[in-house]
């Protein structure tokens, strides 16, 4: 695989990683977090859902499922929920520093 192999996948991914979209139904099951908690989450201004207007059926982004992921990871190491949050927060913001940095080195 060349270099230029490596760049076209790398778009790729970032392209699919911007268009998932998920149901509260299928993200409790991806995450193992029940739908209960991830809606206390999302009132609590934690994670941010996509509603629909019509049906108002939330729905998450990339983003927000990985938020949850890492804030599920930090509760099983035993930080508090607020703790967990801001932690994710920080960490949130670095990972999408670095990936527009990676964006605009293969663009």
């Amino acid at each position: 695989m060349n270099k230029n192999d490596n760049i076209t996948n790398l778009s790729f991914d970032f392209e699919f990683l911007d268009k998932v979209i998920v149901g509260i139904g299928e993200v409790s099951q991806i995450t193992n977090i029940p739908t209960r908690q991830i809606r206390y989450w999302e009132d609590k201004g934690i994670i941010t859902s996509l509603t629909e207007k019509e049906g108002k059926n939330r729905r998450y982004d990339y983003k927000n499922i990985k938020k949850m992921l890492l804030i599920k990871e930090l509760l099983d190491e035993g930080y508090t929920l607020d703790a967990s949050a801001e932690k994710v927060k920080k960490r949130i913001i670095l990972i999408e520093e670095m990936l527009k940095k990676l964006k605009k080195d293969y663009s």
